[in-house]
């Protein structure tokens, strides 16, 4: 039992959580575990509900966490994000209006609305998850070290919360037919929050000296409600970014904060000034610096002193933990770039970021020439596009810009220039390939690949730009020797599967390796490797179980990749793979489409290749029957060759 905290006493005064019937069945699960009764102390039966999270997430140690993550999201989903025949007929009404307000009414009676309808509900629920994901992300992380109660007390308030309105500057009260997303999660605003709250349960007072007499009184007015949507706006207000003027000036000073030392100077240098930070809020700094240095990047004000923050290096240990900015998502401002990759000279692992410095410099060129109205070349095209490789930045999401500069284009053309080619040479349907064919745009249907391989086409896409199909030919896949493997068993339990790379393995990836089923191959086989993800298989947005994708011989099913002409890749693919892509960006990660191997308990898994801020991973990941895979979950499959 994790110690009680004292804001456990608000989820007791404003919800009688100790009394729901979620707290009852924790308590009789912790009754079935222990074999003692569980107290009737109602902070004790909050606490013992809260902790059945940990026990959830955590279970089965850090190779399950995300698997255990991702079933909370799915039933989130479930219950909170908007379902097809819940969108309003009021919605499609508008859609209608808007269509004519464009001048486009003559052509409504041309317009496909039902294809209209499903690509819009699909983007609807996309938005829903993703914007309800990112607080499920944060609040199991590291990042947020409030207690549990705190916790609950954000999410239970945010699932009831739409978009803001930033006419009425409140957020409104969701219903079952809420076509909005949830609320965006601004760390620093929260943090400013969660602390006052806090301070509260925990009987210490409240700083409102940085603020004015009125604005004391009704920041004061609202926590005492406890009214969070009203609370979280408040803040949203009051921190200010910095205005145009003052990001033009770059002219500044570094600020170091040294690991142990005081926090509230650093809390205090950030607060109000809209960084979106969660540095800024006081038990985040204080965690954060216990951790590592923590420094930060000052430009001058008006009046010549280092006091607007512009970016952020936390360190954990001796080695960068983070870079963060000012911009969307706590991406670098672009005049702030070039001063962050020169202090990266001084750090040890900096070198390790000049991708993202010379992806944003990029980026910013190519900004720079949309503004002149200056034509971009192929070269600028094939980065935007991320024909070559993913766009990295410095933020927790991609770099807002990628999406801007798209929207303002028309990628129609740009494929033109890109694949070098007419439009005729666009295939949209698996018929219309032929000799002159230079790329494929369009849905994936049965024996589409053996069509593509015949025809060698290079560029292949489910949809443009997103849903590019990646290709890998004659990828040699070697037998594996399980006796040297198992003389460097204890190398690969210590977490290295090679010294000079720093890869990092998973607990159970050795035992899957070990297991009779993970030996296949006797010679060498050249395969032809097919990257895609769930959503490109079945072309929608929904969630689809593993045997959907590739059947179950015991219920005779034959499974999505079988119809598309794709087999599993030997098991050997998983570590060879591993070896072989090194230059994997960071927070990328995908599947070995493999049959699962059933690890130390029995359980089946396959092979999961990812990379994080500390390095290149070698894992494994649940993958029974039933288990449930998202649209943007990647997987390698192997080309079947044709009998």
């Amino acid at each position: 039992m994790e110690t009680q905290d004292a804001a456990s006493q608000l989820l007791k005064n404003k919800y009688n959580l100790h009394k729901s019937p979620e707290a009852e069945i924790a308590a009789e699960r912790t009754q079935m575990r222990t074999g003692e009764k569980a107290p009737q102390d109602p902070i004790y039966r909050i606490q013992n509900y809260l902790n059945r999270f940990h026990e959830i997430v955590d279970r089965g140690g850090p190779q399950r966490h995300e698997h255990n993550l991702d079933l909370i999201k799915g039933r989130f989903h479930a219950r909170y994000v908007i379902k097809p025949d819940e969108i309003p007929e009021s919605f499609w009404e508008n859609q209608r209006r808007i269509i004519r307000e464009r001048g486009q009414g003559a052509d409504l009676e041309y317009v496909d609305f039902e294809e209209l309808k499903r690509q819009n509900t699909e983007a609807l629920i996309s938005d829903q998850r993703s914007s309800l994901d990112k607080w499920i992300d944060y609040l199991s992380s590291p990042d947020a070290p409030y207690q549990d109660s705190l916790k609950y007390f954000t999410l239970r308030n945010v699932l009831n919360m739409a978009e803001y309105d930033k006419e009425k500057k409140q957020y409104p009260q969701r219903s079952r037919g809420t076509t909005k997303p949830f609320p965006d999660l601004n760390r620093e605003a929260l943090a400013y929050v969660l602390d006052a709250v806090e301070k509260k349960y925990k009987g210490q007072s409240v700083d409102f000296s940085s603020l004015d007499q009125e604005d004391s009184k009704e920041f004061e007015a609202l926590l005492k409600a406890e009214n969070f949507p009203k609370l979280y706006a408040w803040a949203i207000e009051k921190v200010t970014p910095a205005s145009e003027e003052e990001l033009s000036a770059t002219h500044g000073e570094w600020v170091k904060y040294n690991q142990g030392g005081d926090h509230m100077p650093l809390v205090q240098s950030l607060q109000g000034h809209g960084t979106g930070w969660c540095t800024a809020g006081e038990s985040t700094a204080q965690v954060q610096l216990q951790g590592g240095d923590f420094y930060v990047y000052y430009s001058f004000d008006r009046e010549g002193k280092p006091t607007i923050p512009r970016a952020a290096i936390r360190m954990e240990g001796d080695r960068i933990a983070e870079i963060r900015g000012i911009e969307a998502e706590q991406n670098l401002d672009s005049q702030i770039v070039s001063i962050v990759d020169e202090k990266l000279k001084e750090f040890s692992d900096g070198a390790s970021y000049q991708k993202k410095v010379a992806d944003m410099r990029r980026l910013t060129d190519i900004e720079n020439k949309m503004s002149r109205e200056e034509e971009l070349t192929n070269e600028e095209l094939y980065f935007l596009y991320e024909i070559d490789s993913q766009i990295e930045g410095f933020g927790f999401e991609r770099d807002p810009r990628i999406g801007e500069i798209r929207s303002s284009r028309s990628p129609e053309v740009d494929m033109l220039i890109i694949f070098n080619c007419e439009p005729e040479q666009i295939a949209r349907k698996a018929s219309e390939i032929n000799e002159s064919t230079r790329a494929f745009v369009g849905r994936l249907t049965p024996g589409i690949f053996d069509i593509l391989s015949q025809y060698n086409i290079e560029h292949i896409y489910t949809s443009f730009p997103e849903g590019r199909i990646r290709i890998e030919q004659d990828f040699a896949v070697e037998p594996i020797d399980l006796k040297e493997f198992n003389e460097r068993r204890e190398q690969y339990n210590e977490g290295i599967i090679d010294e000079s790379l720093k890869i990092q393995v998973s607990d159970f990836a050795p035992d899957m390796m070990l297991n009779q089923n993970f030996a296949t191959l006797k010679n060498q086989e050249l395969k032809t490797l097919i990257h895609l993800t769930v959503r490109d298989l079945f072309q929608d947005e929904q969630i689809h179980t593993s045997e959907e994708m590739w059947g179950n011989p015991e219920k005779g099913t034959t499974g999505r990749i079988k119809e598309l002409g794709l087999e599993f890749c030997p098991p050997e693919t998983g570590p060879q793979y591993r070896l072989k892509y090194t230059d994997q960006p960071i927070s990328d990660r995908f599947y070995i489409g493999m049959e699962p191997i059933p690890d130390r308990h029995g359980s089946p898994y396959v092979f999961r290749l990812e990379r994080y801020g500390d390095g290149l991973w070698f894992d494994s990941y649940w993958a029974g029957p039933g288990d449930r895979w998202n649209p943007e979950d990647r997987f390698v499959f192997s080309l079947r060759k044709p009998r």
